[in-house]
This record gives structure tokens, sequence and C-alpha cells, in this order.
């Protein structure tokens, strides 16, 4: 199904449902249960307000969350404390706000949101009140009806996406892209957005130098790239110069991926349970999977469910505290809090 979404003399059509793909079940053997609780009603959402899909997460060195979610009109980008009072919205009434896929904090704590609609990823200052960069390319008005490409998208262009998915940074400050749903590749630009080089194409494929639509991406302390490569089923690491290093396969359908901060970086992982999956699926899809950065599980928790604790499609995941997380969930419209506790820290 299409959804169209005009914007003036304009429209972009995007199709509101996943592409149709059976979800993997993990196969990591005897891994451990994590004990973890979830943190009931912690967004106190404003009155007469509520929440769309919550397609990205993600927190500043404060404590404070950003929720970017698929909301009436478009986008739209709201801000909570660390006790998840809400504080602000973020970019209301923005012309690259129109189909959210994530929302990232960098290390200055600049909030960067990308938007699968507008083909644009944007760089806010902490407060939100300014732009400080954009990279990418909204279609013009004057183009008419643009229906969004389900690709491939030629030319493979250096600064023109075509559904972009997640944004991340290395140490030093360069950018990273996923250019995912019809360009198939990530893009490393430099610090001031100039483009440095891409891995990956627009056509799709399943062998080392290709991508399924990557869906999800993070940088650890080294500079290494963790690509959550949906279509493939699997998380595809690189190094800084985007060259093929592994590829871990044995936790399910690549959703997405996030790297905890301090001294000790973990990866976690989500093999979430769409509502297009097959009868049974359910038993054997919904977790969150932990990792050490060179693959090996510690451990999963969660199951899969439309009602909270439960998940129904983890979206976004943030974990810049690895015992504390935040998800957000697109098919069951919200964000939720939990804490792990005790076993595999």
């Amino acid at each position: 199904m299409k959804r169209c979404l005009k914007s003036g003399l304009a429209a972009i059509c995007l199709s509101t449902g996943v592409p149709a793909a059976a979800q993997v079940a993990a196969t990591a053997p005897n891994v451990p249960v994590l004990p973890y609780k979830a943190v009931p009603g912690f967004f106190k959402i404003p009155a007469g307000e509520f929440m769309g899909e919550a397609q990205g997460i993600a927190t500043n060195s404060r404590g404070d969350i950003f929720i970017f979610f698929r909301g009436n009109p478009g986008g739209r980008l709201w801000q909570f404390d660390k006790l998840g009072n809400f504080v602000r919205e973020i970019g209301k009434g923005y012309y690259g706000f129109q189909f959210p896929h994530a929302v990232r904090v960098d290390a200055q704590d600049n909030v960067w949101t990308v938007d699968e609609g507008t083909n644009v990823v944007t760089k806010f200052n902490p407060d939100g009140s300014r732009i400080l960069m954009v990279l990418g390319h909204r279609p013009p008005v004057t183009a008419g009806l643009v229906a969004t490409r389900r690709g491939p998208n030629p030319p493979d262009e250096k600064y023109t996406f075509c559904r972009p998915s997640d944004v991340a940074w290395d140490p030093q400050g360069n950018i990273f892209v996923a250019d995912g749903y019809c360009n198939n590749r990530v893009v490393k630009y430099d610090r001031d957005g100039r483009f440095v080089g891409k891995f990956g194409g627009s056509a799709a494929g399943s062998g080392q130098g290709e991508f399924n639509l990557p869906h999800g991406l993070q940088v650890d302390r080294s500079g290494n790239v963790y690509v959550a490569d949906r279509g493939n089923a699997r998380y595809v690491v690189l190094d800084n110069d985007l060259r093929w290093k592994a590829a871990y396969t044995n936790v399910g359908t690549a959703w997405t991926d996030c790297i905890s901060q301090g001294p000790h970086q973990y990866l976690f992982a989500s093999n979430s349970n769409p509502n297009g999956n097959a009868p049974g699926t359910w038993e054997r899809t919904g977790q969150i999977y932990k990792l050490e950065l060179d693959g090996t599980v510690v451990g999963k928790f969660g199951y899969a469910g439309k009602e909270a604790p439960g998940f129904q499609v983890v979206h976004a995941i943030d974990c810049r505290n690895p015992d504390e997380l935040f998800v957000g969930e697109i098919e069951s419209w919200r964000a939720q809090k939990f804490v792990l506790q005790g076993a595999g820290k």
C-alpha cells in the first residue's frame, strides 16, 4: 500500500508496510535470558496529544530523551527530560520533516534527524533552536507528484539520498549515513559534510560489498561501523574506511542496532516481530540481543507482544547506559524504558 504525503504542489508516496520478507529466527545457541523490568508510564505525553509510530529514540549527555515519530502533520520530534517529563517540541512545521526514520545525538549533544520522506538528514543544535547542517535534498514542489522509489535509484549520487534510514559518527566527527531503502549503501562524509566514500550501491545484493536495506547504523569508539542489513538478516561490520570486516548472522532479522557508551561498549540488536509475520513467529521473535562488539552473544531479553512490556517491532534503541534502554516501536505506536538487572554486565 502507498501513502501520498502532500506539500504544496508536490506529494511523496511511500509504502506504509515493510518489504515482503520472512522474519528470520535467531540461531545463537543457549543464550542466557537477562532479567529486566519495564518502567510503566515513564513518558508523560502532553494532554490531548498522542504519539504515532516511534521511529527514532535517542538520549543526550544530560539524560534528556528525544523521540522522532510519524504523527500529524508529517513528522514530529519531542524532547523529554530524564524523568520522562515533556520539555518541548522541536522543528514543528520544519520542511525536512515528513516521514521520520531515525533520531540520534552526537558527542556534542547536537540532535540529528533522518527523514525517509524528504530524503534529508538534519543537524540541530543541542536545544533544537537552530539548524546547523542539512545533508540530502528534498524533491522540489516544481517536480509535481513524486513517487518514492523502491530502488534501484540511478545515478548513485554523492549528496542525494533515496529513503535514508540512519546516521552515526566516529570519534573524529566523520558522518556515516545509511542510505537504506533504495540505494542500499553506507555513505561517509567528513565533519563538514564533504563526501569521502561509500560502501554498497543502488542495487540490492547479499554478497560482501552489498546490502539489502541497510536499516540501522552505529559506530564504535575505534571507528568501526555496524550496519543492520535487514534484508539479509545480518549485522555487517566495516572498518572506518568502509572495508568489510565481518557479519553477524545469528540474532535474527537485523532491524536496528545500538552501541553503548562507557569503558566497555556493547552492541544491542533488535529481532522484532511485525504484524505480517506468519503464524508461529511470535514464539521465536521479539527479543533484544546484547552482544560483545566481536559478535559474542551475551544474552537476550523481551518477547513479542502487543501490550507493554512486550515488543511489537522495536525500530529504535537507545543504550547510552547499557543497563538502561529506551526503545521506540512502530506497530504499537509507543516508546518504553527498560532496566536490565544483574546478569550479563
